[in-house]
């Protein structure tokens, strides 16, 4: 006999890399693209006509020297995103707006390259993101006889002097002869 256990589970699973191009202009005339960090990445996803929809931002410092490079300065700007996939679902599932989805960063957003000219500086960002949907279905089940127990019987263990004793006893003497 089966019955059938209706649960969460996850549904449908991928990932998917990004690479977005942003443009930063400056007061500044530019020399040389000192670095660039990406920092407080902060994603979440929602369904969204059959789709998943991820909102998420994050901060970028680009540090740069001007002025024949005898002057440094660090640009910081939060930079908001969305991104619209389409995520495979098992079994003929369906997105739905009850369907929890899940997002993480397989790899951390970074500045993959950088071009300075004049007062602009174009920088491309390449982030990589996990995508779990989470929503419900059915597990089969078979279920066991009436009888079967799920519980094993314990058995006492003799302690040493129950043992001593069990030797002194029973154990006769003309048994090795």
């Amino acid at each position: 006999m089966f019955k059938e256990i209706v649960t969460k589970a996850v549904i449908g699973k991928g990932k998917k890399t990004f690479r977005n191009t942003y443009e930063l202009f400056t007061t500044d005339k530019i020399s040389t693209v000192l670095g660039c960090w990406v920092i407080n990445h902060t994603m979440s996803g929602v369904s969204e006509n059959g789709k998943v929809k991820i909102t998420g931002s994050f901060d970028v410092n680009i540090w740069y020297s001007y002025d024949d490079n005898t002057k440094t300065n660090v640009d910081a700007r939060k930079i908001s995103y969305t991104e619209l996939v389409n995520v495979r679902l098992n079994n003929d599932q369906v997105l739905t707006n009850n369907s929890e989805i899940l997002v993480t960063s397989l790899k951390n957003p970074t500045v993959v390259d950088v071009k300075s000219s004049n007062n602009k500086i174009i920088y491309e960002i390449e982030k990589t993101l996990g995508i779990e949907i989470i929503g419900d279905t059915k597990v089969r089940v078979q279920i066991m006889d009436n009888n079967f127990e799920d519980f094993d019987i314990i058995e006492d263990v003799p302690t040493n002097e129950e043992i001593n004793n069990i030797v002194d006893h029973e154990i006769k003497e003309d048994y090795l002869m």
